[in-house]
């Protein structure tokens, strides 16, 4: 009998390839700050993330699959879309995925806080998916 996984993460939007392309291009500076100096060549407790990473009809900031983690960067443009963002991670939860919220002053003024955030939050992250 062959068991499938209830919250399997759909697999990567293809219609979503040129919108997070030209994301990945066209970063922020608070995304940028936390991209480069936290989140790439897996400076973080050595996991691999990946930015504006296409889930189902979402583009992530940024996303760990080994973790099923999300990390979210928002700004001033999040005001306006509170019900849209609402939906979104209730979607994202229903799917098994963990979302981590920043904004972009607390990137850009305690970037060291950030990082001991996710530092910390990881590591909670992997005692909830491999709890032994």
């Amino acid at each position: 009998m062959k068991m499938t996984k209830v919250n399997k993460i759909p697999p990567y939007n293809p219609d979503l390839k040129m919108k997070a392309r030209s994301n990945r291009k066209n970063m922020n500076l608070p995304e940028a700050e936390l991209w480069y100096k936290v989140l790439n060549k897996r400076r973080m407790l050595n996991y691999r993330f990946i930015r504006q990473r296409p889930i189902n009809k979402y583009i992530v900031d940024f996303y760990c699959a080994k973790l099923k983690l999300i990390i979210e960067v928002d700004g001033e443009s999040h005001n306006d879309q509170i019900e849209y963002d609402k939906k979104r991670e209730r979607y994202q939860q229903n799917k098994g995925l963990k979302v981590i919220h920043y904004t972009n002053i607390e990137i850009m003024c305690n970037l060291e806080g950030v990082y001991l955030d996710i530092e910390k939050r990881i590591k909670e992250r992997k005692k909830e998916i491999n709890p032994l």
